[in-house]
């Protein structure tokens, strides 16, 4: 199952050095979830040779402007295309009354049914849940209330032991995968243990912005495959991060060191930054695995391989 990212939008409040504001693709085996528009999502997504069409929800984390401002122009661009499948919007209540009026404003009729779900900030609380992936909330601590979301692949089906495929019918293969028992013709019982063993652990992925340091999401993020966090300053900002309530790159390594997540991801750059390697840098010294996202460059969720201290 394909599960993968690609960042579009990696700055911070306004479009600058060549980066772009907040948006993401999720690809969870070929159905695609936005995570933030902000402005010009539509033409990032066409850069990176996306169709719009295919994507089915969009996760927005809240009401500041670099986030959401690009969900109109994709509303409309869906709907001027002729999309006839629905879109679901997951996202701060107030955004619902915003879309409404620009709707009512320009005397437009979507084309397509727009299903609008109110996000909670509490995490662990359940937003979506569909055949390939479920996504949670994480509470993030900003100065409006703010979601991130963690989306975690749906477990896969158990394996069969390849000593045992010969024991069971075609027709009951399904079945087994699927946990059950084996019983024979002769009533005799053979447990699923015995046929099949476990499948991989599902794969997980967390997206944090905007957020302070916070140390709460630690339990939330143990362990999960990986992590894109806000690093909007370095160090030497660190007053003004605590100010607007951003985080430094170095407290995003550290929340990926103490969450022991597979790999991290930077991004959310203030436009002060010509150059993101003194972000990288600051963060790699606390947590090796670290990378800078770049925009349009897609990134496979998968299982770790680096050991880090």
């Amino acid at each position: 199952m394909r599960f993968q990212v690609t960042p579009l939008g990696t700055g911070a409040a306004l479009p600058a050095r060549g980066r772009s504001p907040s948006a993401q693709v999720i690809n969870a085996n070929e159905d695609l979830y936005l995570i933030d528009c902000g402005e010009g999502t539509q033409e990032r997504l066409r850069m990176a040779a996306f169709n719009f069409q295919r994507i089915g929800h969009i996760f927005i984390s809240h009401l500041h402007g670099d986030h959401y401002l690009g969900v109109m122009g994709l509303i409309s661009t869906m709907h001027l295309l002729g999309r006839d499948r629905e879109l679901h919007i997951h996202a701060p209540q107030e955004l619902k009354a915003i879309i409404d009026l620009q709707l009512q404003a320009s005397g437009t009729w979507l084309r397509y049914p727009l299903r609008f779900y109110a996000t909670r900030v509490e995490n662990g609380a359940v937003l979506w849940s569909d055949a390939h992936v479920e996504v949670t909330a994480l509470a993030l601590k900003h100065r409006l209330p703010t979601t991130g979301f963690l989306f975690r692949q749906r477990p896969a089906p158990r394996t069969l032991r390849k000593e045992s495929v010969h024991l069971i019918p075609h027709f009951r293969r399904n079945a087994i995968k699927a946990g059950e028992d084996l019983v024979r013709e002769d009533g005799t019982i053979v447990p699923n243990a015995e046929l099949t063993s476990d499948p991989p652990p599902p794969l997980r992925y967390a997206y944090c912005s905007d957020t302070a340091y916070n140390t709460d999401l630690i339990p939330h993020l143990h362990g999960v495959d990986l992590l894109y966090h806000e690093a909007t300053f370095t160090e030497h900002l660190a007053a003004r991060a605590r100010e607007t309530l951003h985080s430094t790159a170095r407290q995003a390594a550290t929340i990926a060191r103490d969450a022991e997540v597979g790999q991290l991801l930077l991004g959310h750059f203030s436009s002060r930054y010509k150059d993101v390697r003194p972000l990288l840098e600051e963060a790699v010294a606390v947590f090796p695995a670290t990378r800078a996202a770049d925009e349009g460059c897609t990134y496979p969720i998968q299982r770790s391989i680096v050991q880090n201290s």
